[in-house]
C-alpha cells in the first residue's frame, strides 16, 4: 500500500513492490504510524465522503471500510481515518502475543491483482493492542458537526490454544476490547490457524456464539453499553453451510456478518508464480466467490440483517457489485495495496452516486 495519492502512486508502487511483500507492508505501516497526526499525513489524507447509513444501531459515516488484517496491532488507526474511511477494522488480536507462521508468508500475484498470505494471526497480544487503540485520536480529531469514523476490533484465538478451548480465547479478547469498540468481529474464518475454520461447523459455531452472546449480555449489563457483534466467514462454503450459519447467527442474536475472508481455492491463479503457496488468497480472484456467499446470506437472512461485503474490491464498480449482491457496506484490503488510498474515495463516491440515482 502506498503512502501517496493515486497521482503519484505509479512512482511509489514499483519501489514498494521491489521489496518482499511483508517487508513492504511493515515499511508502510511504520511510515503511517510515524506520520499520522502530523502535517506529513497530507501525503495520503483525503476528505471523507459523507454517505451515512445506519446498521446494527451504528451510524456509519460512509459505506467504505478497511478490512481487518492490514493493521493487526492497531498502530495506524488515525492514518486510516485520514484517508476517508467510514469505518476501520483492526486486528485480528489474540490474548497472547504470537509470531505467526514462518517466513516467507506473503506472496504477490500481480498478474491477477492478488495476494496469498499465511501470516497466522501474528500480533503483539491483547495488552499492546488495547494500548494502541487507547492512543488513537480519531474521535477527538473528527471535524465539528461530523460523526467520527467507526472502529471495529477483530478477535481470534492463539495458535497454541487447543481448538476445544477456543472459546476461552474469544471470551478473553471480548472482555478486553468490549469497552473500546464500536463493534467487535469474531474471526472464525482465517485459513492460517490450524482447525480455526472448524468453528464454522454447526455444533462448534452454536457453542461458540452461545458463549459469546452470554458474555456480551454480562458486559452490557456491567457497562451500560451493548456493542454489536459481527462474525467473519469464509468464501469456501456451499449454500447449505451458508444457510446453517445464517440461522445460527440469528439464533444467538449476532448483529451482522462479514463476508468474506480469503479463499483456499486456486482455480483463478493456476499456473502463476506462487499460486501453489499455502495460505489464503485475496484480491480479484476471490471477488465472485465473495459475492456468491453475500447473495446466499441475503437470501437466507432476509432484508435488514447487516452484511459487510469484502473480497476483491479493486474499483468503484467492484464496490457497487458488492452492494448489488446484498451487502450494506464494504471493506477493502488488497485493493489498497494495488490501487492506493485513492480507491477509498473513488469507491465511496460511487456508492453515494448510486444511492442518489436509485
Amino acid at each position: 500500500m502506498p503512502l501517496l495519492p493515486s497521482s503519484l502512486y505509479g512512482l511509489a508502487r514499483p519501489f514498494l513492490f521491489g521489496f518482499d511483500p511483508e517487508h513492504a507492508h511493515e515499511l508502510t505501516l511504520d511510515g503511517l504510524a510515524r506520520t499520522q497526526n502530523t502535517p506529513l499525513a497530507c501525503a495520503y489524507a483525503a476528505p471523507r465522503v459523507d454517505d451515512p447509513v445506519t446498521l446494527a444501531g451504528l451510524e456509519f459515516p460512509n459505506r467504505v471500510g478497511l478490512a481487518a488484517g492490514l493493521d493487526k496491532n492497531a498502530r495506524c488507526i488515525d492514518a486510516f481515518a485520514a484517508m476517508g474511511f467510514g469505518f476501520v477494522e483492526v486486528g485480528t488480536v489474540t490474548p497472547k502475543a504470537q509470531p505467526g507462521n514462518p517466513k516467507p508468508r506473503m506472496f504477490r500475484l500481480p498478474q491477477r491483482d492478488a495476494l496469498i498470505n499465511r501470516l497466522g494471526f501474528n500480533n503483539e497480544g491483547l495488552d499492546a493492542f488495547l494500548a494502541n487503540v487507547q492512543k488513537a485520536r480519531f474521535r477527538r480529531n473528527a471535524s465539528a458537526g461530523k460523526k467520527a469514523m467507526l472502529l471495529g476490533l477483530n478477535i481470534g484465538k492463539n495458535a497454541t490454544t487447543p481448538i476445544e478451548r477456543a472459546v476461552d480465547d474469544y471470551l478473553a479478547c471480548l472482555d478486553g476490547v468490549y469497552a473500546r469498540a464500536d463493534y467487535v468481529t469474531i474471526n472464525i474464518s482465517s485459513p492460517n490457524t490450524a482447525n480455526l475454520r472448524t468453528l464454522q461447523s454447526d455444533e462448534a459455531l452454536d457453542a461458540l456464539l452461545g458463549a459469546i452472546a452470554e458474555r456480551r449480555h454480562v458486559l452490557a449489563e456491567r457497562g451500560g453499553k451493548r456493542v454489536p457483534l459481527f462474525v467473519k466467514i469464509a468464501p469456501d462454503l456451499d449454500e447449505s453451510q451458508v444457510a446453517v450459519i445464517a440461522a445460527t447467527l440469528q439464533r444467538h442474536g449476532m448483529d451482522g456478518v462479514i463476508a468474506t475472508n480469503t479463499t483456499l481455492a486456486r482455480d483463478a491463479v493456476a499456473g502463476l508464480p506462487h499460486a501453489d503457496e499455502a495460505g489464503g488468497l485475496s484480491g480479484a480472484p476471490v471477488r465472485e466467490a465473495s459475492n456468491r456467499v453475500i447473495a446466499q446470506l441475503r437470501a437466507a437472512l432476509g432484508t435488514g440483517f447487516p452484511i459487510i461485503g469484502v473480497g476483491g474490491i479493486l474499483s468503484a464498480a467492484d464496490a457497487k457489485a458488492k452492494i448489488a449482491a446484498g451487502a450494506d457496506v464494504v471493506q477493502i484490503y488488497t485493493g489498497l495495496i494495488y490501487r492506493g488510498p485513492a480507491l477509498v474515495r473513488e469507491a465511496a463516491q460511487a456508492l453515494l452516486q448510486s444511492r442518489s440515482a436509485a
